[in-house]
């Protein structure tokens, strides 16, 4: 089966079939979407101000990490479950969506600058955690995340402004 194949698959599913149809489950998925995004971004905003050393500096970046980052996932889950529902409903009309394609490279680029900050900056971070101001690596990845996670949520905002 070819992605267009597949595609047309997955739009044919009871599930995304029922999304497409309805009058109100739409709109209720893309809300608690959007709720799951606000919280996100938010959660990742905070820890992403502490390492750039601007904000949150009377804790340390590895308790609020500690702290924050259970949210972040849990939201996440609940972001990618959603945003996958409203994608079935029309896979073949968002699978060739411009904006679309650029919000899946920012979440991908996203998460390659975790993995960065993860497997780099972070591996030190009960050395350097605690000083208000964190070494350049963590600024860079912060300053990065913040970026990446502004254009995902710009990129899928105009998303719907472009499908008809």
């Amino acid at each position: 089966m070819d992605i267009e194949g597949a595609l047309a698959w997955l739009q044919s599913t009871w599930i995304a079939t029922a999304v497409a149809e309805n009058d109100i489950l739409f709109p209720w998925i893309e809300s608690v979407h959007v709720l799951a995004i606000v919280i996100v971004v938010g959660t990742i905003s905070i820890v992403d101000l502490r390492l750039l050393g601007v904000a949150s500096l009377d804790i340390s970046a590895k308790r609020l990490m500690r702290d924050v980052i259970p949210y972040t996932w849990g939201a996440f889950a609940i972001a990618a479950i959603t945003g996958s529902l409203m994608f079935s409903s029309d896979a073949t009309h968002y699978a060739h969506n411009r904006l679309f394609q650029i919000k899946l490279v920012m979440l991908v680029l996203a998460g390659l600058n975790m993995a960065v900050f993860h497997l780099f900056v972070g591996r030190n971070i009960g050395q350097w955690g605690a000083a208000p101001q964190p070494p350049w690596g963590a600024k860079t990845t912060g300053a990065v995340s913040l970026g990446l996670w502004i254009s995902v949520v710009a990129f899928g905002r105009w998303i719907g402004f472009t499908l008809h």
